[in-house]
């Protein structure tokens, strides 16, 4: 249960506590703050962020719909806060006091340098970490990040029952017929979770969420420690 793994992290102490889909209650924040842990959280809208700040949380990643993956939207709902990496970060970085992350979108140090020069103090990276051999994607799903498919992103509930940026593919078009039939989440995402082990098996990427961001066919590198030198290197050499 959820007041089973707070529990856990709290125990363990991490440096640092990231979260999605709201702010976990003041109880929670206030233990971190005792512990030492650092709270992070993400936030689609001006009203998130200045709803997070309030909360009592140390840095805030403004998330723009360019990213891949699930929209962590709370306060409104996710088709309402569309907003773009960029415009976010400017509109949040000048309302809050605490540290903004940019994400989404970025890739390479281009992008890092973007995000810090509109006001960001630090850049959230996904699919350029996803599409490495590190990562825990599939072969299958890293093939379709450095192919032609990874130009078709959309956004979409069909896997979870939360609004999503994947790759299309032939699950999406089908529910993108039928979504008004969807069930909310969790109970989709569930619903796909017991179809899952045939369609790895039958290596289906037609039928697979394959999460990723709009940058993705921009990029480059299959191994972690070169996209992390490449980036370092980059961002030296704007310096």
């Amino acid at each position: 249960s959820f007041d089973q793994q707070i529990e856990t992290l709290l125990e363990a102490r991490p440096p640092v506590f990231s979260f999605v889909f709201g702010i976990p209650a003041p109880s929670i924040v206030s233990e971190c703050k005792r512990r030492d842990i650092i709270t992070v959280g993400a936030a689609t809208s001006i009203a998130e962020a200045c709803a997070l700040e309030a909360a009592g949380i140390d840095a805030i990643v403004a998330t723009g719909f360019e990213a891949g993956g699930h929209r962590p939207s709370f306060l409104a709902r996710a088709e309402d806060s569309l907003m773009g990496t960029f415009a976010l970060t400017q509109l949040v970085s000048r309302r809050v006091k605490i540290p903004v992350i940019a994400a989404g979108g970025i890739a390479d140090a281009q992008g890092i340098r973007a995000a810090l020069t509109l006001g960001a103090h630090g850049a959230q990276i996904g699919s350029a970490f996803l599409a490495c051999a590190e990562s825990g994607a599939t072969d299958e799903h890293r093939e379709m990040l450095f192919g032609e498919h990874s130009r078709h992103t959309v956004l979409t509930r069909a896997f979870t029952g939360r609004l999503a940026r994947g790759i299309r593919n032939r699950w999406v078009e089908e529910f993108s017929k039928h979504t008004h039939q969807l069930a909310p989440f969790p109970i989709q995402s569930w619903f796909m979770s017991q179809l899952k082990p045939a369609i790895a098996k039958a290596r289906r990427t037609d039928l697979v969420a394959l999460w990723s961001g709009q940058i993705a066919p921009n990029l480059q590198y299959r191994s972690a420690q070169l996209l992390m030198q490449s980036i370092a290197s980059d961002i030296e050499s704007f310096s």
